[in-house]
């Protein structure tokens, strides 16, 4: 037996254009059943019990509205929230434990965010019955007697809970908070705590500074201490890793960790999978279909939860959610004579000043075919060596580099009035209309379903995933990415990271990514060039290395070591003074040992 979802995208719905093929060529509605019919809003409504789950509605649908699912009967019960009718609808719960990191993966619009919002007492489960919207969260905890969830729903009911929720979206935060940073801080940080939490997260420069003038990286850390420095007993902190370079995610994830104690409970929601394995003791995975409906599924010890994830599918409930595994592979270092056996890009010694902050950059050369990876601190001038590259900055020297051709994807895609179909058909050319495209570039990335949609309307996930398939839909001989994965779930970076390796080795082209997850560093880099420096004063754009030598760099200066994992091949931190940790340290291997 199965339980019909059915939900209708009313932002992509427009019945006043479409004729409503959906309600035409029903079958039932054909045979005088009114399986679908028009709501007094204007937009169609499916019954879902007398929906047949023929998908004709949903393959008729000129904009892609419809989406029709068939899941097995005994996951009805299971239903917790459903935001309306024809609304996406999320399966399970995952429930907290005290003295544990609990860790939360899955796809964007899966769940996630609905979930933590339901833990944090801000949404209140309806389990399906929309019909009724006063159900006490008390009788929500009956539905999950004889677990841990029902007890952690008692508390919350009964306003037993000091809960310190981090939310997902901070760029809204200067929206709802004004004031400067110290008066904020002070508010909601115990003066035993302050002055410890201030240095944490260095934030001591910032405290004379208006909110709504910080950076995205330093509205995160204001965020995050925020949230760890309130005297609560359960943290729920929705992607704390967006906007942070490297050395910041880890020296936060450490935070976050001491953070818990035997009397209190947290929650983590993030994309970056290195972070997170560092991070959690426990996984919970959300499966599914984007906007349509979300399963909770585990827990699973940490590294079960992530490689579950990596490999799409769950043994337990014998549930495949993806057709293909994401797989590591350990490549060995790439030899000299091999890279210097196809065509240099060459770029000289240089330099540039920006007021008080100064790049120098050291003489390099990249090959044709390879992805070459740049990893270092925020405002050490990585983004700066892409402009002076682009040939968008002059240096100080007085040249600007030009190339043949070079498409730059830059580090904040700026909305415009365009639609995506124009954007992307101008960039691809005839290369548009081909199948390859299609299969290669739009259905990965689900841009397909968002063609007629404009670039002012897009989600930063949407928005960031349509400015790089325009980057590497123009033929071009270097390409520039300045920090693709933010914003996207894991599943779209690896998307990502499997079209620049395929786009750069066959048109032989030279690529430079400049991001923060070692996980997609590590998928698609050939080499990687390593910045050092001191932010917001001097970089040092250091030349190309094999993967090996630079992570290896880089990982010691943060004193962090890494292992591979044997099932999947992806790069795992080590815990802190663990065993594998120590020895890695002595033998000076930070970049991974077999595990």
């Amino acid at each position: 037996m199965t339980t019909r979802v059915a939900v209708l995208d009313r932002e992509k719905c427009d019945s006043r254009k479409c004729g409503i093929p959906c309600i035409r060529f029903c079958p039932p509605v054909r045979n005088q059943i009114e399986a679908i019919k028009m709501g007094e809003d204007g937009y169609p409504i499916i019954v879902e019990p007398l929906c047949i789950g023929c998908g004709i509605c949903a393959n008729k649908c000129p904009f892609n509205a419809i989406s029709i699912v068939n899941l097995p009967e005994e996951l009805a019960e299971d239903l917790v929230h459903q935001y309306g009718v024809n609304s996406f609808r999320l399966y399970r719960l995952p429930y907290l434990e005290k003295n544990t990191v609990v860790g939360l993966i899955g796809k964007n619009g899966i769940g996630k965010t609905t979930a933590t919002n339901i833990l944090a007492g801000q949404l209140k489960p309806n389990l399906g019955r929309l019909d009724s919207s006063d159900i006490d969260l008390s009788e929500v905890a009956r539905y999950f007697r004889g677990s841990l969830l029902q007890e952690y729903l008692v508390l919350l009911s009964q306003g037993k809970l000091k809960i310190s929720y981090k939310p997902q979206y901070i760029d809204k935060i200067p929206k709802v908070v004004k004031g400067k940073v110290g008066e904020l801080l002070r508010r909601v940080v115990s003066p035993e705590k302050l002055n410890k939490i201030i240095e944490s997260f260095e934030l001591s420069h910032l405290l004379d500074r208006e909110v709504s003038v910080l950076s995205g990286g330093e509205l995160q850390r204001l965020a995050i201490a925020a949230c760890i420095g309130r005297g609560s007993d359960t943290f729920l902190i929705d992607e704390p890793s967006a906007y942070l370079d490297i050395k910041q995610r880890f020296k936060i994830a450490s935070i976050i960790r001491e953070s818990c104690s035997e009397d209190s409970r947290v929650l983590v929601v993030d994309h970056d999978l290195a972070v997170l394995d560092y991070l959690a003791d426990k996984i919970f995975v959300l499966y599914g279909k984007p906007s349509v409906y979300g399963v909770v599924s585990g827990p699973f010890n940490v590294r079960e939860g992530i490689n579950i994830f990596l490999q799409g599918y769950i043994p337990s409930e014998n549930v495949r959610f993806r057709s293909d595994s994401i797989l590591f592979q350990v490549r060995p270092p790439v030899s000299q004579t091999e890279l210097e056996s196809s065509e240099a890009l060459y770029w000289p010694n240089m330099s540039k000043t920006y007021g008080d902050f100064r790049l120098e950059v050291r003489e390099g050369r990249a090959y044709r075919g390879e992805v070459v990876g740049i990893m270092g601190a925020n405002g050490i001038g990585k983004t700066t060596f892409i402009k002076l590259l682009a040939g968008l900055e002059e240096s100080d020297e007085g040249f600007r580099l030009s190339y043949k051709s070079v498409s730059y994807k830059p580090q904040y895609p700026a909305p415009r009035d365009a639609i995506v179909e124009q954007v992307l058909r101008q960039a691809a050319g005839r290369f548009f209309e081909s199948e390859i495209y299609r299969e290669e570039i739009l259905k990965p990335l689900r841009l397909d379903e968002m063609l007629d949609r404009s670039l002012l309307e897009l989600s930063g996930g949407e928005l960031q995933k349509v400015v790089i398939a325009e980057a590497l839909s123009r033929e071009a001989e270097v390409y520039l990415l300045d920090e693709p994965s933010a914003y996207l779930d894991v599943e779209e970076r690896y998307v990502i990271s499997k079209i620049l390796k395929r786009v750069t080795r066959d048109r032989k082209a030279y690529t430079f990514l400049v991001e923060h997850d070692l996980m997609v560093l590590d998928f698609s880099s050939s080499r990687l060039m390593v910045f050092s420096g001191e932010p917001g004063r001097y970089g040092v754009a250091n030349p190309p290395q094999d993967l090996h030598t630079g992570f290896n760099r880089f990982l010691k200066e943060m004193n962090i070591t890494f292992r591979r994992d044997p099932e999947t091949g992806r790069p795992r931190a080590n815990k802190p003074g663990s065993q594998l940790d120590k020895i890695q340290k002595e033998v000076g291997e930070y970049y991974y040992l077999a595990a």
